[in-house]
């Protein structure tokens, strides 16, 4: 079963959500997603998690609430649950 990491930069000032968001990425191991928390849409990172081989689905939750689920490509088990997590909240 995967596992949900989560991270809420919410409050801090750039460039630290771009920073610590792509560090704990890095360390994701296998069967884990990233569930990073942001106060808006986080645009620098797209580029960077495209760049190193990271799938992503960023949505808006409410006025000041954006999340990015994050996973290694290829990594099936981390995708899966990471999709229907952002479904069970888009819903």
């Amino acid at each position: 079963m995967a596992r949900e990491r989560l991270l809420d930069v919410s409050d801090l000032e750039p460039p630290a959500p771009l920073v610590d968001t792509l560090e704990a990425a890095e360390t994701l191991a296998s069967g884990e997603y990233l569930r990073m928390v942001h106060r808006r849409d986080p645009c620098l990172l797209r580029d960077h998690l495209n760049q190193r081989g990271f799938g992503y689905i960023t949505r808006s939750q409410e006025e000041g609430c954006v999340q990015t689920f994050i996973w290694r490509r290829g990594d099936a088990e981390a995708e899966a649950a990471a999709r229907a997590v952002d479904k069970e909240n888009s819903a």
